[in-house]
């Protein structure tokens, strides 16, 4: 394995990495889109850029995907947004991750070239993006209807709630559901809501280009294709709660995938191995540097536990 990681070309490796790099900039530009203050203005960029790259950094350095709580604690910190709002738009973000992924794997799985045989777990790959896609889409649709119609469902829930909570909590609860409300904006708005798209779409293209690069690295005789069918995978495969940056779960992911692609075995751990490595590292030396910009510490992060 070690020698396939030796033979790899340096130049192409070197563009995965910047290109990897490049979708946490990309990230923070559509997040702007989403959360916005009480007036609908945008928030500064470096803000979101900070926050942006101390979630992920937590992401890769902490268990339990807790660097998606650490983003919006950041943000709340940094900026006049509510924790459950900031937290909502994260979860607005992963909707439309969902989506465009899946959309982009369709593409994938349509090609000639798709390995007809690939499943996970047993499971043919086409019905887990069938599945996927109905749980995605469905998510976005009861989000339309919450951000459009917020009254009746609010009312609804402190109704609920007063019937089953103290009345403190009660409060609490329903609080936080205004904030979740607050997140879910951008989806009452055509025009930002088409950009959210549009850059979602830009984030996972070059995502794939990332991918393609590092296939390029190894001459690994994988089509451009099969690297949007990788990225999906992986996402599916890393999603859950798991160990930090995925460990474990990303290789797995990779190693199916590309081996349904013909790839000896021993080279795709190592294509793994690689890919995950080398662009492991900018986007957590990005986060230690904002983490220090903003004087706090990694223990600190956990303070995000407590804002739920």
């Amino acid at each position: 394995m070690v020698g396939h990681v030796r033979r790899a070309d340096p130049l192409w490796l070197a563009v995965t990495v910047v290109l990897a790099t490049l979708t946490f900039p990309l990230r923070t530009v559509r997040w702007r889109l989403i959360l916005r203050d009480a007036g609908g203005q945008s928030f500064p960029w470096i803000p979101m850029w900070r926050a942006t790259a101390i979630g992920f950094m937590a992401n890769n350095l902490l268990p339990a995907r807790v660097g998606e709580l650490a983003r919006a604690y950041i943000a709340s910190r940094e900026l006049p947004a509510r924790f459950t709002t900031a937290l909502a738009s994260v979860g607005v973000e992963r909707v439309f991750d969902g989506l465009v992924l899946l959309g982009l794997m369709a593409l994938a799985i349509a090609a000639p070239s798709f390995p007809a045989h690939t499943d996970l777990g047993g499971v043919a790959l086409s019905r887990i993006a069938t599945g996927a896609a109905a749980a995605f889409g469905t998510t976005l649709v009861l989000a339309l209807l919450v951000a459009h119609r917020p009254e009746p469902w609010l009312r609804a829930l402190r109704a609920l709630t007063n019937r089953l909570l103290p009345s403190r909590m009660a409060d609490r609860v329903t609080h936080m559901a205004e904030g979740i409300v607050g997140g879910l904006a951008v989806l009452k708005h055509p025009a930002r809501f088409g950009a959210v798209v549009a850059w979602s779409l830009a984030l996972w293209l070059v995502n794939a280009a990332a991918f393609a690069a590092c296939v390029r690295a190894f001459g690994l005789t994988v089509p451009v294709e099969g690297a949007l069918l990788l990225q999906g995978v992986i996402a599916v495969g890393v999603a859950f709660p798991s160990s930090p940056s995925g460990a474990g779960v990303f290789e797995a992911a990779t190693r199916v995938t590309l081996v349904a692609y013909g790839v000896d075995p021993e080279r795709a751990v190592a294509y793994a191995l690689t890919y995950h490595v080398t662009t492991f590292v900018p986007i957590v030396l990005l986060g230690l540097h904002s983490l220090s910009q903003i004087h706090l510490g990694l223990r600190e992060l956990g303070r995000a536990k407590a804002a739920t």
